[in-house]
């Protein structure tokens, strides 16, 4: 049975946003598109390929941009290498990745951040794997989906001898 909420003409995402002008000059030049509304502390965008609609609301007081990333998967290598093009002449570009293996999957990819922080992903699927590169676990690292390397406690032989079983006694 297909759900009729899902099965809708365009995905929608809003964001808060610091500076709406910041904005609406940082996804004009992202998007490659104007804005198609353009109020004193609102934006909104409709895209059609991918078919998303997406508004911002400027209200400082409410930017978090820590709550994960946003991202276009594109169909093509040469895609992914036209928008990279665009972006690096705009000057948008924040990293690049080439074969990376993030989120079990490997790709090829690269980074915006828009004015508040919210990082945009535009990436194209080589193929799933089953591990991610290893420096998705630092936490410096902010745009993989793997969750930071958790510090693991480090214990003195010594502090064994407290828990540790009688010798001889046949548990270990």
């Amino acid at each position: 049975m297909q759900n009729k909420m899902i099965d809708s003409p365009r995905m929608h995402v809003s964001l808060y946003v610091a500076d709406i002008h910041k904005t609406v000059n940082f996804y004009d030049q992202f998007f490659d598109q104007k804005a198609d509304k353009v109020m004193a502390d609102y934006a909104k965008y409709i895209l059609e390929s991918p078919a998303l609609i997406i508004s911002f609301v400027q209200n400082p007081e409410r930017v978090h941009s820590n709550f994960g990333h946003l991202g276009f998967q594109v169909e093509t290598s040469e895609k992914l290498n036209s928008l990279l093009e665009v972006a690096r002449v705009n000057g948008l570009v924040k990293k690049e990745e080439i074969d990376s293996n993030c989120c079990y999957a490997n790709q090829d990819k690269f980074w915006v951040n828009d004015p508040d922080g919210h990082q945009w992903e535009v990436y194209y699927f080589n193929h799933d794997t089953t591990f991610n590169d290893p420096q998705f676990e630092d936490f410096s690292a902010s745009a993989c989906c793997t969750p930071p390397k958790v510090e693991k406690k480090k214990i003195k032989l010594s502090d064994l001898n407290q828990v540790a079983c009688e010798p001889n006694s046949g548990c270990c």
